[in-house]
């Protein structure tokens, strides 16, 4: 009996220890399922979390990239702007000078068609009056054409007839030795120019030969004053001309002229006062022109 209720009892603890297995299974089933379910909370609050902050950061990116665009948006737009309104003040400027420039260049091609004009009237005017002088110059080369002929025709009747004259003068026993005229004249730096027309004609009309002296005195001394040539040939009339140098120091009172020619001399004084100055005189020798061949006045 004590063996049977022993074995009946023996089940009353199992039984307790599966009860207990059981309580132990559901608490810790229990216990299980709240920490899962804790667990899943968790997780899902973190992946809330995890969807919202990424949410949140494609928001940010998306307003970023939104202001970005929009940056970029006003910085092209205030480029355009900028770049216009520098575009157009440069063009401006551009067109003010060249605006001024034309209006420089055309002031300038007017007062060049001015000056063109003028000049163009003034050659007009010039080639006018050179035409004018033109047929004056001609007018008057026809006349010293005509001058000219008519004084060749008068010295070919003069020699003709000076021809004549010397023949009857010869037939008549011919003409003296004498002097026809006299001057002496001052010149720059000391320089004096002489001339004398002597005039002789032989009475066999032929031509002689002529030896001229000329001196100069004071009442000491004398000076004789070298004649180039130093002689000439005399048939009628003949021309002594030519300069001298005044010697330092001396001045002369008279002027003495010796001719010699055809075996007759004669010899003539002169006061030196034909020496006297006379107007407009040069200032040098190099501007004296050409000794003076026309006839003296007696």
């Amino acid at each position: 009996m004590r063996l049977k209720s022993v074995l009946r009892l023996c089940p009353q603890p199992a039984r307790l220890s599966c009860q207990d297995s059981i309580s132990h299974d559901l608490e810790g089933s229990l216990h299980l399922s709240y920490h899962d379910y804790r667990n899943c909370y968790r997780s899902s609050a973190t992946a809330t979390d995890s969807h919202c902050i990424s949410q949140s950061q494609q928001g940010a990116s998306t307003l970023v990239l939104a202001l970005f665009v929009v940056a970029i948006l006003v910085t092209a737009v205030v480029g355009l702007l900028f770049g216009h309104k520098l575009g157009y003040q440069r063009g401006y400027y551009s067109m003010q000078t060249e605006a001024k420039q034309a209006v420089i260049t055309s002031k300038e091609a007017t007062q060049e068609l001015k000056d063109l004009r003028l000049s163009s009237k003034i050659a007009t005017n010039e080639a006018a009056t050179a035409k004018q002088e033109l047929e004056i110059s001609l007018a008057n080369l026809k006349e010293l054409r005509e001058n000219q002929q008519e004084l060749t025709v008068e010295n070919k009747q003069v020699a003709q007839l000076n021809e004549i004259y010397a023949e009857i003068i010869s037939e008549q026993g011919g003409m003296p030795l004498q002097i026809l005229g006299a001057k002496i004249e001052p010149l720059p730096e000391n320089a004096f120019e002489y001339g004398f027309d002597i005039g002789m004609l032989a009475s066999d009309g032929k031509a002689k030969r002529l030896k001229p002296t000329l001196t100069l005195l004071n009442d000491d001394d004398l000076v004789e004053v070298p004649l180039e040539p130093a002689s000439y040939t005399i048939e009628g009339i003949t021309r002594i001309r030519g300069r001298f140098m005044m010697p330092s120091g001396f001045k002369p009172l008279q002027v003495k002229l010796s001719l010699r020619a055809g075996g007759q001399e004669v010899e003539q004084l002169y006061d030196w006062k034909l020496g006297d100055k006379v107007d407009n005189m040069p200032l040098s020798l190099l501007d004296l022109p050409e000794v003076d061949e026309s006839p003296i006045e007696p």
